[in-house]
């Protein structure tokens, strides 16, 4: 059991990690800008007359909306993340794992691919169709889960997901496959990135990310008396299905939002709630809102990472989370072999 005062030092921290990384990806680029001059751009910024044109428009109109959207996206990721490990038990459970990310890839492919626009969305035909694909597969899973299993047990939810996850995966390896011209923007997509993405991508994943959040945060007291079990749960007074379905079904809105506006990025939501979990316990009132704050931080150092190390080249921010993610994780792995092993 963690203490108060542990729990409230998690959220210190994390807070402030947030503000030095935001801090950092304003100011850090190829062009610097002085502390001094962010801190007088954000005062002013009803009125850009009195203020210097080149940082203005480097602070205000660039960087500024590229932070916030990684955030959005981060937070978006990890707590989906969070919500799927505590609901399924499984420590590998994430969106990919569910296939819900696989399958918004194959919606945002399928658009670039086949060179959709429906009319009236026009740019935005690939997040909403992203969004669209992400509920659509989680519907498919969840219902292939029923046909197999009345009881929707975890394992038989798993299970379905990694065989859509798979299956969905083949889709877009024949479509990369034939794909021409358009290959290298593909493959650009799927490592992705938040790079030329302004404040209309944030619009379309502001709503999504609130809502997604606002439920799971409101499930965070189920998701503690799940994690003893379902018939536990259900003697406790838990609706179990309800609660599952609502869960689940926020936690691929989410995922399909940040997929939709940023391309696939992995490891945020599985290596976040982790790290979470060992500060701060395993309390989901405390592990979703921490992760929010984590995975916002994480995914702006990550893309200040991706567009200052090898600069003037910028790297997908896919790369850069998979790189640091990867031996993370492991590690994490290993400490708990260790644990278990006393």
């Amino acid at each position: 059991m963690f203490s108060q005062s542990k729990i409230a030092l998690g959220y210190i921290l994390s807070i402030v990690l947030l503000i030095v990384a935001f801090t950092l990806a304003i100011t850090v680029g190829s062009v610097q800008v002085p502390f001094n001059e962010m801190f007088r751009i954000f005062a002013g910024a009803g009125d850009r007359g009195s203020l210097d044109p080149m940082f203005s428009s480097i602070v205000l109109d660039i960087r500024f909306p590229r932070v916030v959207l990684a955030g959005l996206v981060g937070a978006s990721l990890a707590i989906a993340g969070a919500s799927f490990q505590g609901l399924l038990k499984n420590p590998l459970a994430d969106p990919y794992t569910l296939g819900v990310s696989s399958g918004a890839s194959v919606g945002a492919v399928a658009v670039i691919f086949l060179g959709i626009t429906i009319p009236g969305l026009g740019g935005f035909t690939l997040p909403v169709v992203s969004v669209a694909a992400a509920l659509l597969t989680l519907i498919a899973v969840l219902g292939f889960a029923r046909f197999v299993e009345k009881s929707m047990k975890m394992e038989t939810i798993i299970l379905t997901g990694i065989i859509f996850s798979s299956f969905l995966g083949s889709i877009l390896s024949l479509m990369i496959a034939l794909t021409g011209d358009e290959l290298r923007q593909i493959i650009t997509w799927l490592l992705g990135s938040v790079s030329m993405r302004g404040w209309d991508y944030i619009q379309l994943i502001a709503p999504f990310f609130i809502i997604g959040s606002l439920l799971l945060m409101w499930n965070a007291r189920e998701l503690n008396a799940m994690a003893f079990g379902e018939d536990r749960a259900h003697h406790l007074g838990v609706n179990v299905q309800v609660r599952k379905y609502v869960v689940l079904a926020s936690g691929s809105i989410l995922t399909g939002a940040a997929v939709a506006v940023s391309g696939t990025i992995g490891f945020v939501g599985l290596v976040v709630p982790h790290m979470v979990r060992m500060a701060a316990g395993s309390d989901h009132r405390h592990v979703l809102p921490l992760s929010i704050l984590n995975g916002a931080s994480l995914l702006i150092l990550c893309d200040l990472i991706a567009r200052t190390v090898v600069a003037p080249t910028e790297l997908p921010i896919g790369v850069i989370t998979a790189l640091l993610g990867a031996p993370v994780f492991g590690l994490i792995l290993l400490q708990k072999r260790k644990e278990r092993r006393g």
